[in-house]
């Protein structure tokens, strides 16, 4: 074993300072050598970085904007693929057949969903148990655009943004008029996607409907996956405002196919072991929504409702067991915008409360759980344009929130908890253009998260977790213009009190326990590029690179599981005619610790593997066809193993697909 891993010794050249020296040499090179002629006018896509519109110059620090054009022309089905596949983002296999793979930000492992922020349209999709979100129930032909935010950002968005945030935006029907399109797609494994969306603008009031169905038997035996979903939307304009409603609904249907050993994979990664085994989740969401402005104040304001029903049914061991867990959140999030001159320099503060309460009732074979779940919390956020001559920005902000959360089980006597606690975040970050090509950025914060109900019930002795903290560190550089960019980001998170599961036996926990965690550790680096070839052809590209460790304790200078180290996702967009498009995709993933290997004494790794996905379209008139496949060298390989050369969820094996578009 490496000794500095084995002692927890600092290596000689640490990821983040690294990282500042590629920064300062291949940016300062590429500055130098760049046309110093203002930078193109500013896109006209609409960021949101601090919970209201603005333009393109206002993007937040660290963010990647993926449009509804990328979205188009890389062929994605659905809101989890497209931020895998566009954004960069690293995912591991879901477990139940679903299109909705764990996203990981800022390398997080089996937690990651707990450790990053997911809204629709200004609502908090994260739920409070141990679940990823669930994103396939957004119909992608609502999507306008989706902002990937990197880095810690509780302040505005609360508990659980350190890894980062995603904020997916839909359209908002423009055009006078009736519109839509209707989309059909066949593939290998029975795959079949069918959906339609209209729109409607007459004078100030605008409809949408999109319904959507999809369905697949999927690579593995038993994982076939069904869903219906629908989305409608009404709003109205007025002058300096809008205000509107959306209904969205969703049935899912899954057939688990379980896990793996190693053994067992190598022989016949499409094979499962528990054939009788489903489940199904059933979502509905209204939210209604305003925006008004009055002088130099916005004011904006959702409230949402939100249902979830999910079964289990567990047939195909000896103890065979069937759960039900139905859940509900509401949430009301109005806030305030002021923007005005301050000496002369533009300043914008925004002011707002969060207000969130999510209750679960489980019926199961083995709990009888109630647990609930209340937060209140109120930011501020300043942000100052101080030299207008090179886009100089500073911002500061914090954040206090306050929670309080309730448990018991008619099932386990002397399980009921009752416990208020309080977190606080704050950020400061800076930005400035010394040329007109190359921006300067840094960042540094408090974010924080707290224990889910699942965490809380299952500890070592029946105690609170402790708030985790995490004290965040960012910077970064972005040089070129729209035609050839690169941006480089070195960050570090220093972690108290990480939450997390330890399959330590304990004599409290045999079995392991959620904990915890001595102090922890994520460092290292992003790099996005962009670049017009040529007429015609566009490359993407992002590289992530991060080290998770622990940092002190029994454990100190040991890898944390399930963190690859190198995430490399690359993309080429080729318009050969005006009518024709191609686009090809790979990403290179490390390989990583299994998940159960706290003390890292597994003798192997999870392998790396790469995959490759591509996508021909023709457009005819008001017609599209186009052909794409995944996964297309057929690679065996698994992004899920929570044992040691145990627990393995293979992925998807290769998928060639056919689908036809018709738009009026």
């Amino acid at each position: 074993m490496n000794s500095a891993v084995a002692t927890g010794a600092k290596p000689a050249i640490r990821p983040l300072a690294l990282a500042c020296a590629i920064s300062m040499s291949i940016l300062a090179a590429q500055a130098g050598a760049q046309d110093l002629a203002p930078s193109s006018a500013p896109s006209t896509v609409v960021v949101t970085g601090a919970r209201f519109p603005g333009d393109a110059a206002s993007t937040p620090i660290g963010s990647t904007v993926i449009t509804q054009n990328d979205i188009r022309r890389a062929g994605v089905n659905d809101v989890n693929a497209a931020i895998r596949k566009i954004g960069g983002v690293f995912g591991r296999q879901s477990l139940d057949g679903s299109p909705d793979f764990g996203l990981d930000l800022g390398g997080f492992g089996t937690n990651s969903a707990q450790n990053m922020v997911i809204f629709v349209d200004g609502v908090r999709l994260n739920e409070n148990e141990l679940s990823n979100t669930v994103l396939s129930t957004i119909p992608i032909d609502t999507v306008d655009h989706i902002e990937i935010t990197r880095g810690g950002n509780s302040v505005l968005f609360g508990e659980g943004a350190t890894g980062g945030v995603i904020q997916i935006f839909t359209r908002r029907a423009q055009q006078p008029g009736l519109h839509g399109s209707v989309f059909a797609e066949g593939g290998q494994f029975h795959e079949h996607d069918v959906r339609a969306a209209l729109s409607q603008v007459t004078g100030p009031i605008a409809a949408d409907l999109s319904v959507m169905r999809q369905g697949t038997q999927n690579y593995r035996a038993n994982s076939a996956f069904d869903q219906d979903s629908m989305s409608l939307g009404l709003q109205t304009r007025f002058e300096g405002g809008r205000v509107g409603i959306r209904v969205e609904s969703a049935r899912q249907d899954s057939r688990l196919p379980g896990s793996l050993t190693l053994a067992e994979f190598e022989a016949d990664p499409r094979r499962t072991k528990t054939p009788l085994d489903f489940g199904a989740l059933n979502t509905d969401r209204i939210t209604a929504f305003g925006e008004v402005r009055a002088g130099d104040v916005d004011l904006a304001a959702e409230l949402s409702h939100r249902e979830r029903n999910a079964r289990s049914n567990y047939l195909s061991t000896d103890y065979p067991s069937v759960g039900a867990y139905d859940s509900r959140q509401d949430q009301l999030s109005p806030r305030a915008r002021w923007r005005t001159q301050v000496a002369g320099m533009g300043n914008e503060l925004v002011g707002g409360i969060d207000l969130i309460r999510w209750k679960r009732k489980t019926t199961s074979d083995y709990s009888l759980a109630d647990a609930s779940q209340s937060s209140k919390a109120v930011y501020l956020h300043d942000a100052l344009r101080f030299d207008p001559a090179h886009d100089g920005r500073l911002a500061i902000g914090a954040r206090h929130e306050l929670f309080d959360k309730d448990y018991s089980d008619a099932l386990s006597p002397g399980s009921a908890q009752s416990t208020a606690q309080s977190q606080n975040a704050w950020e400061a970050q800076a930005s400035l253009k010394p040329l007109p090509l190359l921006e300067v950025y840094g960042k540094a914060g408090q974010s924080y998260r707290v224990a889910n109900v699942d965490e809380n019930s299952y500890t070592a002795n029946g105690a609170i977790l402790k708030g985790q903290t995490s004290h965040d560190v960012e910077l970064g550089a972005s040089v070129g213009d729209e035609a050839r960019k690169l941006t480089l980001r070195a960050f570090r998170h220093k972690l108290d009190n990480e939450i997390f599961f330890d399959p330590t036996p304990t004599a409290y926990a045999p079995f392991g326990a959620n904990t915890n965690l001595d102090p922890t550790e994520r460092e290292g680096f992003e790099l996005d590029g962009e670049a017009r070839l040529a007429a015609g052809w566009r490359a993407t590209a992002h590289l992530q690179h991060v080290v998770a460790r622990f940092t002190d304790g029994p454990n100190a200078g040991r890898e944390m599981v399930l963190v690859p180290k190198n995430v490399l996702t690359v993309r080429l967009a080729w318009q050969p005619t005006a009518n024709q498009t191609v686009d090809a995709g790979a990403q290179f993933v490390d390989h990583q610790r299994y998940g159960s290997d706290f003390d890292n004494s597994c003798p192997a790794h999870v392998p790396g593997y790469a995959t490759l996905d591509a996508r021909y379209a023709l457009q005819l008139n008001r017609w599209e066809l186009a052909l794409s496949g995944l996964n297309l060298a057929d690679r065996h390989y698994f992004s899920n193993a929570f044992g040691c050369q145990d627990g393995i969820y293979p992925s998807d094996g290769r998928q060639m697909k056919l689908s036809v578009r018709y738009a009026f």
